[in-house]
């Protein structure tokens, strides 16, 4: 795990004076795992630059900036990071100043940027900055709009924030290899006028998905479809946090995709309306009313509702598989097969074998099997009702009435009513 220490090197970088560098950035830089605890909040308001509200990025944090001759100035350093995927399993990835994503950027409509990019990789990369309107030098394709970010090379990117919005960075070289491997983050370009599409809770998160075969700890980055961990801000359930929200809380949660498939993202308990796209902002008369919103490879949406259903609420990919962890491709389908006769036998030879997806799967949640190093089992985590037969993209809405309006932490299991939940009949 990263320690403090080295995160604060490589986020600072070539940013010196640190009197400088905002408390807002400095307060989402964290202890070593900080950034994976369930009470991540966003900052105070910034004390440079033009004020902002500033969004928490799920499982993550702002980067550090200072103002220098009235520009923003921030530094990424892409090198080899580890991250932990959810408790029990840690991967070796690829990212941003220690992380996978690396941390968001946060600026203001009219903001001039200059962003000192360092390279610690193995290989050459570049930063395209997607769906920001820059100009054509600055776009970071390599071989395109500039030569590749050699290793042990810093290069400078420098435009102005021409429109607020919801947009990504990520690598224009060699791209399935790097992206494959954690490379990505977010841009948050805040309107100017901080009443302007104003809500109480501003969340942000990236859905990315790898290969990372039983036992091992480093994605094949060739694989083209067949992900087996599929993740937000490359964590998965258990290991993602909650949004939590106050009662009647005006909610925006912006969902980009850097996955190879597209994911129907579903909210419990809720509708929502689409306010926002990486092409910028949905105006207001046109949003539309959702459950469940469908987003494409290389988009982002973000959307909003207001939290007027207090409980524990389910927010999840509704692909399937998209909520399982550690799956494999080549396992056959056992449902409604009789091992009893085979299983005596192998019992013989292997005492603590057991037969398994004869009866479906659900049952696994509840089984203690002996798992390879380093691997999740497919569904994991206990509610107050028992195992949660998901994982992968799963987290929830925690809505509550005495939710204090600067309070982010998880405020436990929702306690319902009495009279207000279903139960087992008598008859």
């Amino acid at each position: 795990m990263v320690s403090r220490r080295q995160l604060l090197t490589s986020a600072a970088g070539a940013i010196v004076g640190a009197g400088l560098v905002s408390r807002a950035s400095q307060a989402q830089v964290p202890e070593a795992a900080a950034s994976l605890s369930p009470a991540t909040q966003p900052p105070p308001a910034p004390t440079t630059g033009r004020p902002f509200q500033p969004v928490v990025t799920l499982n993550g944090w702002s980067l550090p900036w200072r103002m220098q001759d009235g520009v923003k100035e921030f530094h990424l350093t892409a090198e080899p990071v580890e991250r932990e995927i959810a408790p029990g399993m840690t991967a070796n990835l690829w990212g941003y100043n220690g992380q996978s994503p690396g941390p968001t950027i946060e600026c203001v409509e009219g903001d001039r940027v200059r962003i000192f990019v360092t390279n610690r990789l193995p290989e050459y990369t570049t930063i395209h900055w997607h769906g920001v309107r820059v100009p054509h030098g600055m776009d970071g394709v390599s071989g395109l709009t500039q030569p590749p970010i050699q290793p042990g090379e810093t290069w400078v990117y420098e435009f102005d924030m021409q429109h607020s919005g919801s947009f990504m960075y990520h690598p224009h070289a060699d791209d399935m290899l790097q992206i494959a491997m954690g490379m990505m983050g977010l841009i948050i370009v805040h309107p100017q006028d901080q009443a302007e599409r104003r809500v109480d809770r501003d969340y942000a998160f990236v859905m990315n998905a790898y290969d990372i075969q039983p036992g091992s700890y480093t994605p094949r980055v060739n694989t083209m479809l067949d992900f087996n961990l599929w993740t937000w801000n490359s964590r998965a359930f258990p290991g993602i946090s909650p949004l939590v929200a106050r009662q009647d809380d005006r909610v925006r949660i912006r969902i980009a995709n850097l996955t190879m498939t597209n994911h129907p993202i579903h909210l419990h308990g809720h509708s929502f309306v689409v306010a926002g796209t990486d092409g910028g902002w949905v105006p207001e008369g046109a949003a539309w009313p959702e459950a469940t919103i469908d987003i494409g490879v290389g988009q982002l949406r973000a959307i909003e509702f207001i939290a007027d259903a207090p409980g524990d609420w389910a927010f999840h990919c509704h692909k399937t598989h998209h909520t399982m962890n550690a799956m494999g491709h080549d396992v056959p389908t056992t449902l409604g097969v009789d091992f009893s006769d085979a299983a005596e036998k192998l019992r013989g030879l292997i005492p603590q074998y057991m037969v398994m997806g004869d009866r479906g799967m659900a049952h696994m949640a509840e089984m203690h099997m002996q798992l390879p190093e380093n691997t999740l089992p497919m569904m994991t985590g206990t509610g107050p009702h028992g195992p949660l037969g998901m994982g992968g993209m799963f987290s929830m809405l925690k809505v509550r009435p005495d939710q204090s309006p600067d309070d982010y932490s998880d405020p436990g299991w929702y306690e319902a009513p009495a009279g207000t939940s279903a139960y087992r009949s008598s008859s």
